[in-house]
């Protein structure tokens, strides 16, 4: 169901994940898991600019998440409760993106004594870097939406020496769901600019429907949206 990694341009890499329904056309449940994927990647392109905090971007990403399963009847209560809790982990347990450059996971993520520690909360612990964001780096944005029992069991390592409360899962809504999709991953990579970010990996199919017309073999670009 995914695609990985992309080119490279005079040693310079690219890194780029593509989330396709294997028939070319995706169920009503993968459609609106696919969809929230795709919302919390945007919203972080939305606000990444100079100065944001990589952390505050990842948790920008699972509250876009949250709030999405909530609307959909897979989770229940208050969001706040939520992302402080660290239920996000459970459905992201991966960082939200990293450095890139010459390689594909690129170094200076953790400067010793110039940069904030790793934070041990889980999730958080996974992110690649804690820096605030310069103009001119060059990073990816891959939230992803997993389902994954033994997490949604509760089943953490020892060493993040925490419960996540499990009482916000609706857990027969997220059967239904799981039967359909195991998960979602949505990667570009974007260059942080003086004033915002440039997304650099344009020009692939993005959408729900972009996805279904280049899977036809259509010119995917004539639907409406298309090109991003």
């Amino acid at each position: 169901m995914l695609t990985d990694q992309g080119h490279q341009v005079h040693h310079y890499t690219s890194d780029v994940t593509t989330s396709f329904p294997v028939n070319g056309k995706f169920t009503k449940k993968q459609a609106e898991i696919y969809d929230l994927a795709l919302k919390a990647n945007r919203a972080v392109l939305k606000v990444l600019k100079p100065g944001t905090d990589w952390r505050e971007m990842h948790l920008l990403a699972e509250r876009v998440t949250l709030e999405g399963l909530k609307e959909l009847g897979l989770l229940q209560g208050d969001v706040d409760e939520m992302v402080g809790g660290r239920l996000g982990f459970i459905f992201q347990p991966c960082g939200l993106g990293h450095l890139i450059g010459l390689d594909i996971h690129d170094v200076g993520g953790y400067l010793d004594g110039k940069t904030p520690d790793r934070d041990p909360q889980p999730g958080l612990n996974k992110l690649r870097t804690t820096r605030e964001m310069k103009a001119g780096m060059c990073m990816t944005i891959e939230p992803g939406i997993y389902f994954r029992d033994f997490l949604l069991d509760g089943e953490l390592d020892p060493k993040y020496q925490i419960n996540i409360d499990l009482k916000y899962l609706n857990r027969e809504k997220i059967r239904e769901y799981q039967a359909e999709v195991g998960g979602v991953r949505i990667e570009d990579v974007v260059l942080v600019t003086e004033e915002g970010c440039e997304l650099l990996s344009f020009g692939l199919p993005r959408t729900v429907e972009e996805i279904e017309s280049c899977m036809r073999g259509e010119d995917w670009t004539k639907v409406a949206g298309g090109k991003m």
